[in-house]
Formats: structure tokens, sequence, C-alpha cells
């Protein structure tokens, strides 16, 4: 196979001198993404009910804990950028990787509430991370005429994480929990290990970005996009932490079940990006936004008032398939608007990933709360998701309702 540079390519067409494979960088964020967000993260939904029954924590504590990684997920977003300006990024990638891989490790303890809160927060940090700068590092590096490819292959990690929590963590609590907990573990150190000589040694160029982005993303539509993906991120929270939850305790079927609802989650979730990227392909970005979000909207609200078997498989699948799907269609939407600066782009995205990270941890939060205080309410849980999205459909219609007004002034 023909080795291509890991640096970005000159005006010329030539490259830095590292040499990588790109399907080699294209496997590294893959695997980041499958530790960092497939286990680190989602593994902990078809656990929450195993966890309370085995009496490690109360059901609000546990809830709790849940929340607790996407609070840290919040704080590697906001840390990662710095970080990657004072290290090299493939560095800062590795030991998030680590990082990931030994919170999972160390929650196989319950030594305490603190214990196991400080490392779920570790964990989630590791994943925003991730998320910020996996993507971009891998993309910068890769022949344009392969980058979808590669951007969906990167996320697509997300996904198979998540189908392969649902179907190993079942099986592996047949041994005990502790040995659950250990067993993802050791998965996420061996995909440590196979993405580690994959990341480009060379980081993007990121100069003058404080000089391009104040200007240009202070835009209307940009601002009205930094709402919509959060309002989006807040809409998911209920199907990323409480299905399992509702299916197991809320309608009394059993871990197995549960944990057959969350492989269907992951199976939607390991094609979503693909298809969503597809289907932006052929009618655009922003309208493809627009479809996802009625979509959501809908697939959301379904287990507040239907629990059959049918119903609960199509809102896992497409709920599934959009909380990995909807990245690339906001990023492809930022490319859209910040059309022919990328610089800018990569710092519109840092901004876009960031509140996203914020509303899903206050979401999380408050969620939670609700649940424990409404005495296991869930189908408040769904409204309030699909009430989140539906509003930002709307934002996104009165945004370019604005816009148009605007441009008929001119």
């Amino acid at each position: 196979m023909t080795k291509y540079r890991a640096g970005s390519l000159d005006h010329r067409g030539s490259a830095s001198p590292d040499l990588v494979l790109p399907w080699r960088a294209t496997l590294a964020g893959f695997c980041a993404s499958l530790v960092g967000l497939g286990l680190a993260r989602f593994a902990y939904t078809p656990l929450l009910p195993a966890i309370v029954g085995a009496r490690w924590f109360s059901a609000g504590d546990a809830a709790y804990l849940g929340a607790a990684n996407l609070a840290g997920y919040l704080l590697g977003a906001v840390i990662a950028s710095p970080l990657a300006s004072h290290l090299r990024p493939r560095t800062v990638l590795r030991c998030a990787m680590l990082l990931a891989s030994l919170a999972i490790l160390a929650c196989a303890w319950p030594v305490s509430f603190s214990w196991f809160f400080a490392w779920r927060l570790l964990s989630g940090a590791a994943g925003g991370t991730l998320m910020v700068l996996a993507a971009p590092t891998v993309l910068t590096h890769i022949p344009a005429n392969r980058r979808g490819l590669a951007s969906g292959v990167i996320f697509t990690g997300i996904g198979l994480g998540i189908a392969a929590s649902g179907t190993l963590v079942p099986l592996l609590l047949h041994q005990g929990l502790r040995e659950t907990w250990l067993g993802l573990g050791v998965l996420a150190l061996s995909l440590t290990a196979l993405a580690w000589m994959g990341w480009p040694a060379q980081a993007p160029n990121t100069a003058k970005v404080n000089d391009v982005v104040p200007r240009l993303a202070a835009t209307h539509r940009l601002k009205g996009l930094y709402a919509q993906y959060a309002l989006n991120a807040a809409g998911l929270v209920p199907h990323m932490i409480f299905l399992v939850d509702f299916v197991v305790r809320g309608l009394d079927r059993g871990l197995a079940a549960g944990a057959q609802y969350w492989v269907v989650f992951g199976l939607g979730a390991m094609v979503g990006p693909i298809l969503s990227g597809h289907l932006a392909d052929r009618i655009g970005f922003g309208t493809a936004l627009r479809v996802a979000y009625v979509m959501q909207a809908a697939a959301v609200v379904i287990p507040a008032f239907a629990t059959d078997a049918v119903w609960l498989i199509v809102s896992s699948f497409v709920v599934g398939a959009f909380t990995p799907g909807i990245v690339p269609l906001v990023l492809g939407r930022v490319a859209e608007l910040l059309q022919h600066h990328a610089v800018a782009q990569r710092a519109a995205w840092g901004g876009a990933t960031t509140g996203f990270a914020t509303l899903q941890a206050i979401a999380a939060y408050a969620l939670a709360f609700l649940l424990d205080r409404s005495g296991g309410d869930y189908a408040l849980l769904f409204y309030l998701g699909a009430a989140a999205i539906a509003l930002a459909l709307v934002i996104d219609l009165a945004s370019d309702a604005w816009r148009t007004q605007q441009d008929a002034q001119k």
C-alpha cells in the first residue's frame, strides 16, 4: 500500500517528513472514539441497573455518577485545545486514551461515592478531549478525496462501542460486576495500544486563530447553530443515560431486555454517521439538520407513550443513529457557514463542542434530579428531551427567517 505523508499537504502537493499510512491514522481515530465515548461513557448505561442491583450505590447516586461523565466531557472539551497548543496533539491523544482506560479499570472497585465520581469525571474529560482533537488531527493529514470516508469511520467507533457494550456487558456480568469493569478496561487498553503508533506526529497549523475567529464566529447563524447543537445534546440525554434503566426498572422487563435495546441503539449509532453524511450530500447540511431534528424529536418522545417492543426498537435505533450522526452534520454546517476559512472552522467546532458538552452535562444532572424527586417518572424525561430538540428546530427556522429578512432589506 502506498504511504502518504502525515503532515498537511502544501500548495505544491508535497507533504511533511512524517510518514504514516492513512488507514492507520483513521484506525487511531476510530479507536479513540470507541474508547473515549463508546466504552468510557456508553458502557455505563447497561451497567447502571446492575450497579443498583448489586447495591454498590443507590439509584439516585448511580444516576448522578452517570452524569459525572458528562461533566467531565465538558472539562475535556474546554481544555483540549489549550493542551494541544502546548503539547503535540498525538501526546495529548495518547494520554487521553490511557486515562479513559485506567478510569474504566478503577471503577471495578467501588471504594466510595467520591472515588467513583472522580474516575467517572476523569473518563468524561478524556472522552471530551478525544472528541475535540481526534478527528481534526487525523483528517488534516488524510488526502482530501478520502476525508469523507475517514470521518464516517472515525465516528462509527462510537456506535461500535455502544453495540459492544450492549453485547459484552451481559456476558461479562455472568462473571460479576467487578469482572465486567475489568474486562472493559482491558479492551480499552488493547485499543489504546492498537492506536498508539497511528497518530500523526505533526500538529495542524493553528496560526492566527484569534485573528480570524472573532470576526467570523459572531455571525447570527453560527450562534444559532451553537444553540441548536447544545439543545440537541440535552435532548439525547434521556436515551443516553436512562434507556436501559427505563426498560429494566421502569418497565420491569429485566437486564437482558434492557441490554437488547441498548444493542439496537448501538446498531443505529454504527450506521448513523454514514447515513447522515449521505443525506447531507444529497440535500445539503442545513436541510439535513432540520430532518434530523424532526426525526429525533419524534423518536425521543416515543417511550413516553408507547412501550411496545416495536416502538421501543424504532426509538432506540433512530436516537442511536443520530447520537453520533448529528456530529458530521454540524461539522458540515460549520464548514458551510465559514467557507474558505479552515482555521476558523476548527475554532468554531471547538466552541460548538463546548456548548454541546455544557448543556448535556446540565441536562444530565437536571434529569437525574427530576427522576429522583418524581419517584421514577421516566416519561417526564422523554417529554423534556423531545422539547429540547423541537426548540433547536424552532431556532434554526427563526435564524433562517431572520437572515432572509436581512437579505431582503439590503
